[in-house]
């Protein structure tokens, strides 16, 4: 048992995927700053958050480089509510300090590896696509073809195939405009770096391959699957499959630099097929960690987060017989250890809202170590 990260992983590890089993405990954020600490000693240079990879962008440039303002980044630069996280503001507050005395190769970076969505709604491409246009110096009518931004983002568009227009001929158009300026950005890619900078040139790509993503996902949502489980489990597998997508691109910049930490839900970061059940549904894909780790050649380790009571989420305490009950007492406040448990029952005392996955076999066996919160 052990609070220290280096007790588990040392400088030989690229990516340190730390996972929480749900997004409403602040206590793993806060417990994950403590660790990047740790980590940051150890020769990591980054982190990566489940948040969108394009917003993050602003961050990144403030923690770097003092660009813009802790409030305004903290507004802009996340989705899915997380700018609003103490915990979150904190991290980033830490990392500006950290950098600002630093040569720019020592410095932290931050990055989101996910996009603007969740299962049940996705935006609208048009923003990301218009930026790399505008980069690329090129007049295409985008706004023009996407139409209402609105239209996009309900979530009738996701979960209903007939109301999407994943398969329309506007989004069509849109997927070959994007496709032929992504080889426009590299066909060009010295001379455009050469006229802004490769940190332009890269947060173009980033916009552009975000938004194609998004394209890709609209267009998973237009096919006519059914039932809704299988329906859902689709969307799911695309999702994690464009986070792989992003945790491959943002490594091709940060491996020379050192290991990347990444934070997000368990269910995100384990290194085998999903199996959950979620809204009376079960549902089985391939996530993120699984496919980086089957398909990367760097070493990545998965720490599983694990939670005993919260007050917050109003959790109480694991019943008897449970991994968590069994890992309970050994902590006053949290800690890591091994994942070697013995044979244990799944807990089974949570609700939906609590958007809590409890310790599991697999997730055991996918896991390195341990974090449990008590």
């Amino acid at each position: 048992m052990s609070q220290d990260i280096r007790d588990f992983v040392n400088s030989s590890v690229d990516v340190l995927a730390f996972g929480e089993p749900t997004h409403q405990e602040p206590a793993f954020a806060r417990v994950r700053n403590d660790l990047f600490a740790q980590l940051a000693e150890l020769g990591f240079r980054s982190i990566a958050m489940e948040t969108d990879r394009v917003a993050a962008l602003a961050v990144n440039a403030y923690v770097q480089e003092g660009k813009g303002t802790l409030d305004e980044v903290m507004r802009s630069g996340f989705s899915h509510g997380f700018g609003e996280l103490d915990a979150n503001r904190q991290l980033i507050t830490w990392m500006r300090e950290y950098n600002a005395d630093r040569p720019a190769a020592e410095r932290l970076a931050f990055h989101g590896f996910d996009a603007q969505m969740e299962t049940m709604s996705a935006p609208s491409p048009r923003p990301y696509l218009e930026h790399a246009r505008d980069y690329l110096g090129l007049d295409d009518d985008i706004a023009g073809i996407a139409g209402d931004d609105e239209f996009w983002s309900r979530t009738e568009a996701v979960m209903d195939y007939a109301q999407s227009p994943g398969a329309g001929p506007e989004a069509a158009r849109l997927r070959c405009l994007a496709d032929d300026m992504l080889v426009l950005l590299y066909s060009h890619a010295p001379k455009l770096i050469a006229t802004t900078s490769r940190t332009a040139w890269l947060n173009a790509e980033v916009h552009l391959t975000g938004g194609l993503g998004l394209l890709r996902y609209h267009a998973q949502c237009a096919k006519p699957v059914d039932p809704m489980p299988a329906r859902v489990s689709e969307l799911g597998a695309v999702r994690d499959a464009l986070m792989a997508q992003n945790l491959l691109s943002l490594r091709r910049t940060e491996s020379s630099r050192g290991g990347t930490m990444l934070f997000a839900h368990n269910k995100h970061l384990q290194a085998s097929e999903n199996t959950l059940d979620m809204w009376d549904m079960e549902l089985s894909w391939a996530p993120a960690g699984a496919i980086f780790a089957a398909v990367s050649d760097e070493q990545y380790t998965f720490v599983a987060g694990s939670l005993g009571h919260s007050d917050t989420i109003a959790l109480g305490a694991p019943p008897t017989g449970t991994y968590e009950a069994h890992l309970q007492p050994m902590f006053e406040t949290w800690g890591l250890c091994a994942p070697t448990l013995p044979a244990l029952q799944v807990r089974t005392d949570t609700t939906p809202p609590q958007g809590y996955f409890p310790l599991d076999p697999p997730t055991l066996n996918d896991a390195t170590a341990v974090l449990h919160v008590a």
